[in-house]
């Protein structure tokens, strides 16, 4: 069987972190939406997305095929029913379309290309990726799933008793984890350490918690879950609920506090952001798809940052603030609370940071943790370029 996760109009209600990957390579939990497929399926996936993103994520079609929704995380039953899928049948749950078994590659972006199908209702619930803010708020219940899948039958790797370590036996660490005078409580939740992982003395962590491989918490670091730092990151100061998708630097002193920060992204020193609001009122964020500010319902929400974006030191974010695409920030004040892909400066005006540049600085960037910033890449990051131009008023 071949699996292919293909991205719907969720991709476009998860902008900015889409512009730059399908919605299947978001990270929730520990893995990303597609790693968890590949699991629990034991098998390999590629992507069925939008066209300027296929040469970096390709797609690749049989005879027989089963197409997955890149924004579902999948559970054990799910995979069962989706196992059960004849060719010609469609698993759906309400309006989503979970699972999709058939012998020819299908143009999900054509009008009721479900109506050849045989409909299968499907019994299970599962969670989805729907809003932005679904990914730090439901990002508790994916590291408890994450968590069994990773760690079922693993022995953890000992942890040093110079370290303190509340209901032990919900703490895994991988091999290659140094951690040394460290608080861990794993009552609130499961507390996961990846490989070559180093948490820095004086740390004091509440699960649920995710430190993938290769990423380090500096010292005194204070951390409430559920909270995820991606691959190849460093996180410092205090955060809160928060995810990191991965190769990302929240290192210093700082609030961070319901939100996501996209890979390639810096934090500036002493930077904050607001989750909440002085009114206690719900908060609003911009929304790509409708392209005004919506209601999230959330009494907590912070900062969302799309990939290759950065902040000078001692930035204040607004609460509900979106910023877009290699976007470089600073000055004193609050930026405004969407700030578009591209944009140079801060509450003192913008400018356009031209695509040449910041091709340059994500270069040099991605060079530092040995990885190519190679022809498709810019492609991407011009295409998003163009698609963004008209956010950004002096073009």
């Amino acid at each position: 069987m071949n699996y292919i996760l293909f991205d719907d109009t969720q991709w476009d209600a998860l902008l900015p972190l889409t512009f730059t990957r399908p919605a299947c390579e978001i990270r929730i939990g520990i893995l990303t939406i597609r790693e968890k497929w590949e699991r629990m399926l034991n098998t390999k996936c590629s992507w069925l997305t939008k066209e300027y993103l296929s040469e970096k994520f390709a797609v690749r079609v049989e005879k027989d095929n089963i197409f997955m929704n890149g924004s579902v995380l999948p559970n054990p039953l799910i995979i069962r029913e989706i196992g059960k899928l004849r060719t010609g049948q469609l698993l759906k749950k309400e309006d989503t379309i979970i699972a999709i078994r058939s012998a020819e590659l299908i143009d999900f972006s054509a009008s009721q290309f479900y109506e050849d199908f045989d409909k299968i209702n499907s019994t299970g619930e599962f969670l989805q990726l729907n809003h932005l803010w679904d990914i730090f708020r439901l990002n508790g219940d994916a590291i408890l799933a994450d968590f069994g899948l990773i760690t079922n039958g693993k022995k953890t790797a000992p942890l040093s008793q110079t370290n303190i370590l509340l209901n032990p036996r919900n703490i895994f660490a991988e091999e290659g984890v140094k951690v040394e005078s460290v608080t861990l409580n794993a009552g609130p939740g499961p507390i996961y350490l990846g490989k070559d992982s180093e948490i820095m003395e004086g740390s004091t962590i509440r699960g649920p918690f995710a430190l993938c491989e290769n990423s380090i918490v500096k010292m005194g670091a204070k951390i409430y879950g559920p909270t995820t730092i991606g691959p190849a990151s460093k996180a410092g100061g205090e955060i809160n609920n928060s995810v990191i998708l991965g190769y990302s630097n929240k290192a210093h002193d700082g609030f961070l506090g319901n939100s996501v920060i996209g890979e390639w992204c810096n934090i500036g020193a002493d930077s904050n952001n607001s989750n909440l609001k002085n009114t206690y009122a719900p908060v609003r964020l911009w929304s790509y798809t409708e392209e005004k500010f919506i209601d999230t319902g959330l009494t907590f929400c912070g900062l969302i940052m799309g990939d290759h974006s950065k902040c000078g030191i001692n930035t204040m974010f607004n609460t509900g603030t979106v910023v877009g695409v290699s976007a470089n920030i600073f000055g004193t004040g609050f930026p405004r609370n969407f700030i578009p892909s591209f944009s140079w400066g801060g509450p003192q005006g913008y400018s356009v940071f031209k695509p040449e540049q910041a091709f340059k600085v994500a270069k040099e960037v991605m060079q530092r943790r040995n990885i190519e910033f190679d022809v498709k890449d810019q492609k991407i990051l011009q295409t998003v370029f163009e698609m963004t131009k008209k956010y950004r008023s002096k073009e």
